[in-house]
């Protein structure tokens, strides 16, 4: 097929609006996707001056998502002063697996020029998952130790750097099934909060001064559109699976947006668009609800509901 717009051969078609596109026309499309998204999501605060930055801190992982965000808000904010990107990599200690992503991540900040820091499970943690996999002394899916471990990284060093934002690179998909499995579940209050995490514009969320703000750019974009993305620019990703990787439910939940998506082009677009607006209603329900109070883990300062966070119960068991 060729290109809707130029006529040369078509690299991609998204059933979702029937369009064909080059590999230029393609390219142009994603990234005004990620650019529409910063606007609308007012990521670029109006006194933001280049006496006064912002720093951006971005969860860079390796992957096709995050590789592609890093490069694509590098190609355009790099002659902008008043933003400044800094990619923080957390190694898990998943032999073979991370130490490939984690090279990838290099080779892209030296090629972009932007400021790389990594941190790893065992030095801030004393574990690694293979190990931790392995023990599972809380008969858990490895998912869900690593994921308690990563936030609490991403947020501790994303405070540390002194980011204005943390961004991560969730796509269409990753968020079309999140708001899937919330509705689901039934929890209003955890669309609410989900809102003021990261989906609403910064100028609608509800303060919370306890932690650095977050923005995911990346979610009007399907996955295989960023892994196109990622192939057609040579970009240094690590397209791989994680070797633990479990998650059952969200494992359903993927086949069965597939599913639909095959069926009725354009479902993960309707889904996220209404999820989106709902949470916005419910943030508003919600707002100035108090909610659980958050205090200090006794054991590492870490904000927090509990006497003692989740990451340090979690840690506790592994000794």
């Amino acid at each position: 097929m060729d290109c809707n717009r130029c006529g040369e051969q078509a690299v991609m078609h998204a059933a979702y609006s029937g369009a064909h596109l080059c590999a230029d026309h393609f390219r142009e499309s994603v990234e005004k996707r990620v650019r529409r998204r910063v606007r609308r999501d007012d990521l670029v605060p109006h006194d933001a001056t280049p006496e006064n930055p912002q720093t951006w801190v971005i969860g860079l992982s390796g992957g096709k998502d995050s590789v592609v965000l890093t490069q694509i808000l590098h190609d355009t904010f790099a002659e902008d002063p008043r933003i400044e990107l800094v990619g923080l990599t957390i190694h898990e200690g998943i032999e073979g697996y991370r130490d490939e992503s984690v090279e990838a991540c290099v080779e892209l900040t030296d090629d972009l020029d932007i400021r790389h820091e990594l941190v790893t499970y065992e030095d801030e943690f004393g574990v690694r998952m293979d190990d931790v996999v392995e023990d599972d002394p809380e008969n858990m899916a490895a998912c869900a130790y690593c994921g308690v471990f990563r936030r609490d990284l991403l947020s501790n060093y994303a405070d540390e750097l002194e980011a204005d934002l943390l961004l991560t690179g969730h796509n269409l998909d990753d968020e079309a099934q999140t708001a899937l499995m919330n509705f689901l579940e039934g929890d209003v209050e955890q669309v609410a909060k989900h809102f003021d995490a990261s989906l609403g514009p910064l100028s609608e969320r509800e303060e919370q001064n306890e932690f650095v703000p977050r923005a995911k750019p990346l979610r009007d974009v399907p996955e295989k559109e960023v892994a196109l993305y990622a192939h057609i620019n040579d970009l240094p990703a690590h397209i791989t699976e994680c070797p633990h990787a479990s998650e059952a439910y969200r494992g359903e939940i993927q086949q069965l947006l597939y599913d639909l998506e095959e069926n009725h082009p354009g479902t993960r677009h309707s889904i996220l668009s209404g999820y989106e607006e709902l949470a916005g209603i419910a943030a508003e329900t919600y707002a100035g609800d108090d909610g659980a109070d958050l205090r200090e883990c006794v054991e590492c300062g870490s904000t927090t509901t509990r006497e003692v966070c989740r990451k340090c119960s979690l840690l506790e068991s592994l000794v």
